[in-house]
């Protein structure tokens, strides 16, 4: 009962921004995949951080490796959904579930990515995050087998419930959670480097049936490690 609460009321408001054409209200469109993009915008990150970030999804989605992965499926289509987060009073969903089955989808997808604006919010809260992304699969638009969290981050939770307590949950739904760790060797606000992140997906975050992580060695690192994350994820 306890993990059930943490569960409850973590989340931020959904702001829908995308509504995938191919699909009426009352229609449920199954899919390869469903992908669940969480994307740390905690204060530790800065503005040409956060571009460098933003960058990464931009190029993975014009990358042939990450279109064939998209479309090369039974179904030859997935959805996906990008939401940001900061700390337990911060979850966003930037794009709502998308039906991405060919190139000029993706882009799209990516247009409306790179037309929205930045932001940073305070504390770090991979637990809540967790939470949120987790109930954009409650959501009846798609329907798939394989339903996948896909979180990105350059430090621990220090606010809000616990993440390996969070993702044990999700696990027995039937989610499984990849991550993307960001090593930095800044100091985030006057502590040292969080040195040891990659340990920490590893023990804390990531979890469910063939989960894994690709390390990011600095932001400049991160297009690199987002392409070859996406294009194994969703194969």
């Amino acid at each position: 009962m306890q993990r059930r609460t943490l569960l409850r009321g973590v989340g931020g408001v959904a702001l829908a921004t995308a509504v995938p054409q191919a699909a009426r209200a009352d229609e449920v469109v199954e899919v390869d995949l469903r992908l669940v993009i969480a994307v740390d915008v905690s204060r530790s990150i800065d503005e040409d951080e956060a571009r460098l970030q933003r960058q990464g999804y931009l190029e993975a989605l014009a990358d042939r490796r990450v279109l064939d992965a998209m479309t090369g499926g039974p179904l030859r289509r997935i959805a996906i959904a990008y939401v940001e987060w900061a700390g337990t009073h911060y979850q966003r969903t930037v794009i709502d579930w998308s039906l991405i089955d060919s190139a000029p989808a993706a882009a799209d997808f990516a247009g409306k990515l790179d037309a929205s604006p930045f932001t940073s919010q305070s504390w770090t809260a991979v637990g809540a995050a967790l939470a949120y992304a987790a109930t954009k699969f409650d959501e009846p638009l798609f329907r798939s087998a394989r339903k996948v969290i896909d979180v990105s981050g350059d430090g621990k939770t220090n606010n809000g419930p616990p993440a390996e307590l969070v993702r044990d949950e999700l696990v027995k739904r039937g989610i499984v959670i990849n991550g993307l760790p960001i090593l930095s060797d800044r100091p985030n606000f006057g502590r040292p480097p969080e040195a040891d992140l990659d340990v920490y997906y590893e023990e804390k975050v990531i979890g469910g049936p063939g989960a894994f992580m690709v390390v990011a060695k600095g932001f400049e690192d991160f297009g690199r490690a987002i392409r070859n994350k996406m294009t194994r994820e969703i194969s």
